[in-house]
């Protein structure tokens, strides 16, 4: 299955990747060049949400505003993207690791491992996601580690269906056959002519799971259970700006714009993997 991602074929495509540049890009570099500490609180008084493209009284600029403790939006926004993409490409990535290997090894051993593992990965699709990630929130003390960890514990389900179906449909193509009959040992088989022929839905499917990865950490910050303060995380700044949301909206519109670009480019890249790899 070919994946490749013809970046110039198709404008979503295209915008999908300049904003995920651009996104890292300024998570490395604006924190790093920042003037003052995005986490320290400065005189609240005199530059508290102060409007965005404004200078303060000690002649910062401020190109999206201050919030409520005088702190530069947009350097906090930058240092809480580093956060958001860390969290939801690591956790995506886990997620998909564990299910290619429950699944790639239920369709090749077969027997009681594969109806165990399927039953198991049918039960926790049943329990919506967000159930099973606040229990297991509720659990353990909230930081970037048991975001992760929760993450990649309630994501690799959906993979291992995937990878199983795609090794089941491959392993009955001649070549799988013949390698077997060369005297291949079953791990080469599985390895170096199975795997990567079934990964092609999976890493289309790890793809569009880094954004509802994004999105489910923004969540759980919003709710007090990720990200804690003061690591600025989109979902805990938008938690911060709702109670100034009329007098000072853009605390909580800019990390929310941010959020909704990020994970509607992961669903771009993702559906034109998919398409590309359906040619």
């Amino acid at each position: 299955m070919n994946i490749s991602l013809r970046v110039s074929s198709t404008w979503r495509a295209r915008t999908a990747l300049i904003v995920l540049l651009a996104l890292i890009l300024g998570a490395l570099l604006v924190p790093a060049l920042a003037p003052t500490d995005p986490r320290a609180i400065g005189d609240a008084l005199a530059l508290r949400f102060n409007p965005p493209l404004t200078f303060d009284v000690e002649r910062h600029f401020h190109l999206l505003g201050t919030d409520g403790f005088g702190r530069d939006l947009f350097t906090r926004m930058m240092l809480a993207a580093r956060v958001s993409l860390l969290v939801g490409l690591a956790g995506a990535l886990l997620a998909g690791v564990v299910g290619i290997g429950v699944g790639a090894s239920a369709a090749w051993l077969g027997g009681w491992i594969d109806r165990v593992a399927m039953a198991v990965s049918d039960a926790l699709l049943a329990i919506p996601r967000l159930v099973l990630l606040l229990v297991c929130a509720s659990l353990w003390p909230p930081g970037v580690v048991m975001v992760v960890v929760v993450l990649m514990a309630t994501g690799w389900m959906g993979v291992a269906r995937l990878v199983r179906a795609e090794v089941l449909g491959v392993r009955a193509h001649a070549y799988v056959e013949s390698a077997r009959a060369l005297g291949a040992r079953p791990q080469r088989v599985l390895w170096r002519h199975l795997l990567p022929n079934a990964l092609g839905p999976a890493i289309v499917a790890i793809t569009l799971g880094v954004g509802s990865a994004i999105l489910l950490e923004s969540g759980l910050s919003f709710l007090g259970l990720g990200i804690q303060p003061p690591q600025p995380s989109w979902g805990n700044m938008i938690a911060d700006g709702r109670d100034a949301i009329v007098v000072a909206p853009w605390v909580a519109l800019a990390p929310g714009l941010a959020l909704i670009a990020t994970v509607v480019a992961c669903s771009f890249l993702g559906d034109e993997l998919g398409r590309t790899g359906n040619r």
